[in-house]
Protein backbone atom coordinates (compact mmCIF):
# COMPACT_ATOMS: atom_id res chain seq x y z
CA UNK A 1 0.00 0.00 0.00
CA UNK A 2 1.10 3.44 -0.85
CA UNK A 3 0.73 4.71 2.56
CA UNK A 4 3.56 2.78 4.02
CA UNK A 5 6.30 4.74 2.63
CA UNK A 6 4.60 8.09 2.37
CA UNK A 7 5.85 10.71 4.74
CA UNK A 8 2.82 12.75 4.76
CA UNK A 9 1.05 9.86 6.51
CA UNK A 10 4.26 8.55 8.10
CA UNK A 11 5.26 11.72 9.70
CA UNK A 12 1.94 12.64 11.60
CA UNK A 13 1.93 9.04 13.26
CA UNK A 14 5.49 8.84 14.28
CA UNK A 15 5.61 11.92 15.91
CA UNK A 16 2.61 10.92 18.13
CA UNK A 17 5.08 9.41 20.02
CA UNK A 18 6.85 12.21 20.47
CA UNK A 19 3.65 13.39 22.86
CA UNK A 20 3.13 9.72 24.20
CA UNK A 21 7.13 10.51 25.78
CA UNK A 22 5.43 13.44 27.91
CA UNK A 23 4.34 11.31 29.98
CA UNK A 24 8.00 10.43 31.30
CA UNK A 25 7.98 13.75 32.72
CA UNK A 26 6.37 12.30 35.68
CA UNK A 27 10.44 11.62 36.44
CA UNK A 28 11.65 15.32 36.83
CA UNK A 29 8.18 16.34 38.27
CA UNK A 30 7.95 14.18 40.46
CA UNK A 31 11.52 15.38 42.55
CA UNK A 32 10.06 18.98 42.14
CA UNK A 33 6.82 18.23 43.95
CA UNK A 34 8.16 15.96 46.46
CA UNK A 35 10.50 19.34 47.10
CA UNK A 36 7.45 21.68 46.80
CA UNK A 37 5.19 20.01 48.85
CA UNK A 38 7.94 17.99 51.32
CA UNK A 39 6.52 14.45 50.26
CA UNK A 40 8.57 11.68 51.85
CA UNK A 41 9.98 8.95 49.56
CA UNK A 42 7.01 6.99 50.09
CA UNK A 43 4.40 9.89 49.22
CA UNK A 44 6.33 11.07 46.39
CA UNK A 45 5.80 7.41 44.25
CA UNK A 46 1.78 8.61 44.32
CA UNK A 47 2.72 10.95 41.28
CA UNK A 48 3.95 8.18 38.82
CA UNK A 49 1.13 5.84 40.58
CA UNK A 50 -1.64 8.10 39.47
CA UNK A 51 0.01 7.95 36.23
CA UNK A 52 0.26 4.54 35.25
CA UNK A 53 -2.32 2.84 37.14
CA UNK A 54 -4.47 3.50 34.18
CA UNK A 55 -2.43 1.64 32.32
CA UNK A 56 -4.45 -1.32 34.44
CA UNK A 57 -7.61 0.37 34.10
CA UNK A 58 -8.17 1.56 30.60
CA UNK A 59 -5.98 -0.54 28.49
CA UNK A 60 -8.34 -3.14 27.46
CA UNK A 61 -11.58 -0.92 26.78
CA UNK A 62 -8.89 1.48 25.10
CA UNK A 63 -8.70 -1.60 22.42
CA UNK A 64 -12.06 -2.63 22.19
CA UNK A 65 -12.75 0.94 22.09
CA UNK A 66 -10.59 0.91 18.95
CA UNK A 67 -11.55 -2.05 17.26
CA UNK A 68 -14.80 -0.22 16.93
CA UNK A 69 -13.86 3.00 16.34
CA UNK A 70 -10.58 2.89 14.35
CA UNK A 71 -7.04 3.44 15.68
CA UNK A 72 -6.41 6.97 14.30
CA UNK A 73 -9.99 8.52 16.46
CA UNK A 74 -7.93 6.64 19.63
CA UNK A 75 -4.56 8.16 18.42
CA UNK A 76 -5.85 11.84 18.50
CA UNK A 77 -8.44 11.45 21.89
CA UNK A 78 -5.29 10.76 23.91
CA UNK A 79 -2.89 13.60 22.79
CA UNK A 80 -5.92 15.71 23.57
CA UNK A 81 -6.43 14.36 27.20
CA UNK A 82 -2.39 14.28 27.48
CA UNK A 83 -2.47 18.56 26.87
CA UNK A 84 -5.52 18.98 29.28
CA UNK A 85 -4.10 16.84 32.17
CA UNK A 86 -0.79 19.06 31.28
CA UNK A 87 -2.51 22.24 31.43
CA UNK A 88 -4.72 21.58 34.82
CA UNK A 89 -1.16 21.58 37.15
CA UNK A 90 -0.05 24.87 35.30
CA UNK A 91 -3.16 26.56 36.32
CA UNK A 92 -4.03 25.85 39.84
CA UNK A 93 -0.64 23.92 41.65
CA UNK A 94 -1.56 22.47 44.91
CA UNK A 95 -1.20 18.28 45.44
CA UNK A 96 -4.39 17.29 44.48
CA UNK A 97 -4.63 19.36 41.41
CA UNK A 98 -1.04 17.87 40.12
CA UNK A 99 -2.47 14.62 41.32
CA UNK A 100 -5.42 15.14 38.74
CA UNK A 101 -3.24 16.50 35.98
CA UNK A 102 -1.00 13.80 36.53
CA UNK A 103 -3.63 11.01 36.13
CA UNK A 104 -5.31 12.63 33.51
CA UNK A 105 -1.55 12.91 32.25
CA UNK A 106 -1.86 8.78 32.35
CA UNK A 107 -5.22 8.11 31.02
CA UNK A 108 -4.58 10.05 27.40
CA UNK A 109 -0.93 8.41 27.31
CA UNK A 110 -2.60 4.95 27.86
CA UNK A 111 -4.59 5.52 25.16
CA UNK A 112 -2.15 6.68 22.92
CA UNK A 113 0.20 3.42 23.51
CA UNK A 114 -2.46 1.16 23.23
CA UNK A 115 -3.50 2.85 19.75
CA UNK A 116 -0.25 4.77 18.15
CA UNK A 117 2.12 1.43 18.36
CA UNK A 118 -0.55 -0.86 16.12
CA UNK A 119 -1.49 2.30 13.78
CA UNK A 120 2.47 2.56 13.58
CA UNK A 121 2.34 -1.78 12.53
CA UNK A 122 -0.65 -0.46 9.68
CA UNK A 123 1.55 1.82 7.85
CA UNK A 124 4.83 -0.47 7.39
CA UNK A 125 5.60 -3.04 5.44
CA UNK A 126 6.05 -6.26 7.63
CA UNK A 127 10.23 -6.66 7.22
CA UNK A 128 9.82 -2.82 9.02
CA UNK A 129 7.67 -3.60 11.76
CA UNK A 130 10.16 -4.25 14.47
CA UNK A 131 12.82 -1.70 13.11
CA UNK A 132 9.62 1.39 13.00
CA UNK A 133 8.46 0.39 16.71
CA UNK A 134 12.18 0.99 17.76
CA UNK A 135 12.52 4.29 16.14
CA UNK A 136 8.89 5.20 17.47
CA UNK A 137 10.59 4.49 20.72
CA UNK A 138 13.53 6.77 19.40
CA UNK A 139 11.28 9.76 18.58
CA UNK A 140 9.64 9.21 22.47
CA UNK A 141 12.92 8.65 23.87
CA UNK A 142 14.12 12.64 22.64
CA UNK A 143 10.53 14.06 24.20
CA UNK A 144 11.61 12.18 27.44
CA UNK A 145 14.77 13.77 26.89
CA UNK A 146 14.18 17.01 26.50
CA UNK A 147 11.49 17.05 29.56
CA UNK A 148 14.11 17.07 32.45
CA UNK A 149 16.70 19.43 30.10
CA UNK A 150 13.83 21.76 29.83
CA UNK A 151 12.10 21.54 33.45
CA UNK A 152 15.65 22.16 34.80
CA UNK A 153 16.33 25.39 32.61
CA UNK A 154 12.87 26.63 33.56
CA UNK A 155 13.52 26.07 36.93
CA UNK A 156 17.19 27.86 37.13
CA UNK A 157 16.45 30.71 34.26
CA UNK A 158 13.43 31.73 34.86
CA UNK A 159 12.83 30.25 38.47
CA UNK A 160 9.39 28.34 37.32
CA UNK A 161 9.44 24.86 36.09
CA UNK A 162 5.69 24.10 35.54
CA UNK A 163 5.75 26.29 32.18
CA UNK A 164 6.94 22.81 30.79
CA UNK A 165 3.33 22.11 31.49
CA UNK A 166 1.63 24.96 28.35
CA UNK A 167 4.25 24.02 26.42
CA UNK A 168 4.10 20.57 26.26
CA UNK A 169 0.09 20.63 26.40
CA UNK A 170 0.42 22.96 23.22
CA UNK A 171 2.31 20.14 21.36
CA UNK A 172 0.03 17.81 21.89
CA UNK A 173 -3.00 19.77 19.95
CA UNK A 174 -1.23 20.58 17.80
CA UNK A 175 -0.30 17.49 17.17
CA UNK A 176 -4.13 16.01 17.63
CA UNK A 177 -4.26 17.85 14.74
CA UNK A 178 -2.10 17.84 12.42
CA UNK A 179 -3.13 13.95 12.74
CA UNK A 180 -6.12 14.38 11.94
CA UNK A 181 -5.97 16.09 8.58
CA UNK A 182 -4.76 13.05 6.95
CA UNK A 183 -6.40 9.44 5.58
CA UNK A 184 -4.82 6.55 6.66
CA UNK A 185 -6.67 2.71 5.45
CA UNK A 186 -6.56 1.05 8.68
CA UNK A 187 -6.34 -2.89 8.36
CA UNK A 188 -9.69 -4.44 9.62
CA UNK A 189 -9.48 -8.15 11.96
CA UNK A 190 -11.19 -10.70 9.96
CA UNK A 191 -12.74 -11.77 13.52
CA UNK A 192 -15.42 -10.79 15.95
CA UNK A 193 -15.26 -6.99 17.66
CA UNK A 194 -12.79 -7.57 20.80
CA UNK A 195 -14.50 -8.07 23.92
CA UNK A 196 -12.89 -8.30 27.50
CA UNK A 197 -13.93 -11.98 26.79
CA UNK A 198 -11.52 -12.17 24.01
CA UNK A 199 -8.84 -10.46 25.46
CA UNK A 200 -8.06 -12.18 28.48
CA UNK A 201 -8.60 -15.45 26.65
CA UNK A 202 -5.54 -14.60 24.94
CA UNK A 203 -3.64 -15.16 28.45
CA UNK A 204 -4.00 -18.31 28.25
CA UNK A 205 -1.66 -19.21 25.49
CA UNK A 206 1.68 -19.40 27.40
CA UNK A 207 3.98 -17.38 25.06
CA UNK A 208 1.89 -14.55 25.19
CA UNK A 209 1.89 -14.81 29.37
CA UNK A 210 5.26 -14.88 29.67
CA UNK A 211 5.86 -12.13 27.44
CA UNK A 212 3.15 -9.63 28.82
CA UNK A 213 4.48 -10.72 32.40
CA UNK A 214 7.75 -9.66 30.58
CA UNK A 215 6.22 -6.35 29.38
CA UNK A 216 5.30 -5.54 32.86
CA UNK A 217 8.75 -5.62 34.49
CA UNK A 218 10.00 -3.49 31.35
CA UNK A 219 7.98 -0.90 32.23
CA UNK A 220 8.31 -1.07 35.84
CA UNK A 221 12.03 -0.52 35.68
CA UNK A 222 12.09 2.06 32.77
CA UNK A 223 9.77 3.98 35.39
CA UNK A 224 11.52 3.20 38.74
CA UNK A 225 15.17 3.96 36.65
CA UNK A 226 13.32 7.37 35.53
CA UNK A 227 11.82 7.94 38.80
CA UNK A 228 14.41 6.98 41.59
CA UNK A 229 17.63 7.83 39.26
CA UNK A 230 17.67 11.35 40.95
CA UNK A 231 17.31 10.62 44.08
CA UNK A 232 20.10 8.02 44.26
CA UNK A 233 22.43 10.24 42.61
CA UNK A 234 21.85 12.54 45.64
CA UNK A 235 21.95 10.55 48.58
CA UNK A 236 24.79 8.75 47.18
CA UNK A 237 27.19 11.68 46.17
CA UNK A 238 25.59 14.64 48.21
CA UNK A 239 24.80 16.60 44.94
CA UNK A 240 21.81 19.02 43.93
CA UNK A 241 18.49 17.86 42.58
CA UNK A 242 19.16 20.08 39.39
CA UNK A 243 22.33 18.35 38.92
CA UNK A 244 21.49 15.25 39.64
CA UNK A 245 18.33 15.45 37.03
CA UNK A 246 21.22 14.98 34.70
CA UNK A 247 21.19 11.29 35.33
CA UNK A 248 17.69 11.44 34.06
CA UNK A 249 19.07 13.16 30.94
CA UNK A 250 22.17 10.56 30.84
CA UNK A 251 19.48 8.03 31.47
CA UNK A 252 16.74 9.25 27.95
CA UNK A 253 20.32 9.90 25.94
CA UNK A 254 21.28 6.33 25.88
CA UNK A 255 17.74 5.15 25.25
CA UNK A 256 17.66 7.52 22.43
CA UNK A 257 21.28 6.30 21.11
CA UNK A 258 20.32 2.63 21.45
CA UNK A 259 17.04 3.27 19.59
CA UNK A 260 19.15 4.82 16.70
CA UNK A 261 20.71 1.89 16.50
CA UNK A 262 18.18 -0.24 17.00
CA UNK A 263 16.51 1.46 13.93
CA UNK A 264 19.29 0.92 11.72
CA UNK A 265 20.23 -2.95 13.14
CA UNK A 266 16.96 -4.24 13.74
CA UNK A 267 16.50 -4.60 10.17
CA UNK A 268 19.47 -6.60 9.14
CA UNK A 269 19.79 -8.83 12.44
CA UNK A 270 17.82 -11.46 14.05
CA UNK A 271 15.44 -9.83 16.56
CA UNK A 272 15.41 -12.18 19.39
CA UNK A 273 19.39 -12.88 19.47
CA UNK A 274 19.73 -8.49 19.73
CA UNK A 275 17.17 -8.62 22.51
CA UNK A 276 19.24 -11.51 24.57
CA UNK A 277 22.46 -9.42 23.96
CA UNK A 278 20.54 -6.06 24.81
CA UNK A 279 19.07 -7.63 28.10
CA UNK A 280 22.40 -9.25 29.73
CA UNK A 281 24.08 -5.13 28.87
CA UNK A 282 21.30 -3.46 30.83
CA UNK A 283 21.99 -6.43 33.98
CA UNK A 284 26.10 -5.59 33.60
CA UNK A 285 25.64 -1.67 33.57
CA UNK A 286 23.26 -2.62 36.55
CA UNK A 287 26.02 -4.30 38.30
CA UNK A 288 28.09 -1.13 37.78
CA UNK A 289 25.99 1.14 38.77
CA UNK A 290 25.96 -1.11 42.51
CA UNK A 291 30.09 -1.40 42.43
CA UNK A 292 30.49 2.11 41.78
CA UNK A 293 31.74 5.08 43.88
CA UNK A 294 32.17 7.76 41.67
CA UNK A 295 29.82 9.50 39.73
CA UNK A 296 30.91 10.13 36.61
CA UNK A 297 31.71 6.09 36.81
CA UNK A 298 27.78 5.67 37.81
CA UNK A 299 27.01 8.22 35.22
CA UNK A 300 28.41 6.03 32.55
CA UNK A 301 26.93 3.07 33.84
CA UNK A 302 23.55 4.56 33.64
CA UNK A 303 24.29 4.94 30.23
CA UNK A 304 25.09 1.43 29.89
CA UNK A 305 22.27 0.41 31.41
CA UNK A 306 19.96 2.34 28.92
CA UNK A 307 21.57 1.18 26.13
CA UNK A 308 20.90 -2.43 26.73
CA UNK A 309 17.28 -1.64 27.84
CA UNK A 310 16.79 0.81 25.09
CA UNK A 311 15.06 -1.73 22.62
CA UNK A 312 13.43 -4.57 24.57
CA UNK A 313 10.15 -3.03 24.67
CA UNK A 314 10.10 -2.51 20.77
CA UNK A 315 11.30 -5.97 20.12
CA UNK A 316 8.99 -7.88 22.93
CA UNK A 317 5.69 -5.22 20.95
CA UNK A 318 6.71 -6.77 17.72
CA UNK A 319 7.13 -10.53 19.06
CA UNK A 320 3.63 -10.08 20.78
CA UNK A 321 1.54 -9.05 17.88
CA UNK A 322 3.42 -11.21 14.97
CA UNK A 323 2.40 -14.35 17.07
CA UNK A 324 -1.50 -13.60 16.58
CA UNK A 325 -1.48 -10.79 14.42
CA UNK A 326 -5.74 -11.12 13.78
CA UNK A 327 -5.39 -10.28 17.91
CA UNK A 328 -3.55 -6.85 17.42
CA UNK A 329 -5.93 -4.81 19.00
CA UNK A 330 -6.80 -6.98 21.63
CA UNK A 331 -2.56 -8.11 22.40
CA UNK A 332 -2.31 -4.48 22.45
CA UNK A 333 -4.70 -3.61 24.55
CA UNK A 334 -2.80 -6.53 27.16
CA UNK A 335 0.54 -5.25 26.14
CA UNK A 336 -0.27 -1.14 27.50
CA UNK A 337 -2.36 -3.07 30.92
CA UNK A 338 1.17 -4.83 31.32
CA UNK A 339 2.49 -0.92 31.27
CA UNK A 340 0.26 -0.82 34.48
CA UNK A 341 4.09 -2.56 35.73
CA UNK A 342 5.20 1.58 36.02
CA UNK A 343 2.37 2.17 38.55
CA UNK A 344 2.88 -1.34 40.88
CA UNK A 345 6.97 -1.51 40.32
CA UNK A 346 8.28 2.36 41.49
CA UNK A 347 6.16 1.76 45.18
CA UNK A 348 7.85 -1.34 45.41
CA UNK A 349 10.99 0.70 44.89
CA UNK A 350 10.26 3.05 47.45
CA UNK A 351 9.34 0.47 50.24
CA UNK A 352 12.82 -1.22 49.81
CA UNK A 353 14.67 2.58 49.81
CA UNK A 354 12.58 3.33 53.15
CA UNK A 355 13.85 0.49 54.65
CA UNK A 356 17.35 -0.38 53.26
CA UNK A 357 18.43 2.64 51.81
CA UNK A 358 18.65 3.93 48.13
CA UNK A 359 20.83 0.89 46.95
CA UNK A 360 17.79 -1.46 47.16
CA UNK A 361 16.42 0.81 43.81
CA UNK A 362 18.93 -0.81 42.31
CA UNK A 363 18.62 -4.31 43.31
CA UNK A 364 14.46 -4.06 42.94
CA UNK A 365 15.67 -2.83 38.92
CA UNK A 366 18.46 -6.15 38.66
CA UNK A 367 14.79 -8.33 39.81
CA UNK A 368 12.88 -7.35 37.11
CA UNK A 369 16.02 -7.67 34.62
CA UNK A 370 16.55 -11.00 35.42
CA UNK A 371 13.03 -11.82 34.18
CA UNK A 372 13.27 -10.26 30.97
CA UNK A 373 16.35 -12.06 30.21
CA UNK A 374 14.06 -14.91 31.26
CA UNK A 375 11.62 -13.89 29.09
CA UNK A 376 13.92 -13.32 26.03
CA UNK A 377 15.62 -16.76 26.40
CA UNK A 378 11.50 -18.47 26.53
CA UNK A 379 11.35 -16.54 23.08
CA UNK A 380 14.11 -18.04 21.61
CA UNK A 381 13.48 -21.54 22.86
CA UNK A 382 9.88 -21.26 21.74
CA UNK A 383 11.11 -20.53 18.16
Amino acid sequence: MKQKTSSKIFLPVIFSFFVMGFVDLVGVATGYVKQDFNLSDKMAQLIPFMVFIWFALMSIPTGIFQDRMGKKLTVNIGMILTGIGLLIPFVYYTLPTALIGFALLGIGNTILQVSANPLLIDISAKDSKAANLSLSQLIKAIASMLGPIITAGLALYLGNWKIVFPLFAAISFISALWLSMVKIDESKPKKAPATFKSSFALLKHPYILITIIAIFFMVGFDVAMNTNIATFLTSTFSISLEAASMGIVIYFASLMTGRTIGAILLRKINIKIFMVVSTLLAIVGLIGIILSNNLLLTQIMIFVTGIGFSNVFPIMFALIVEKKPDYANELSGLIILAVSGGAIIPPVVGFFSDIFGVIATIYVLILCMLYIAYASYYVIKTD
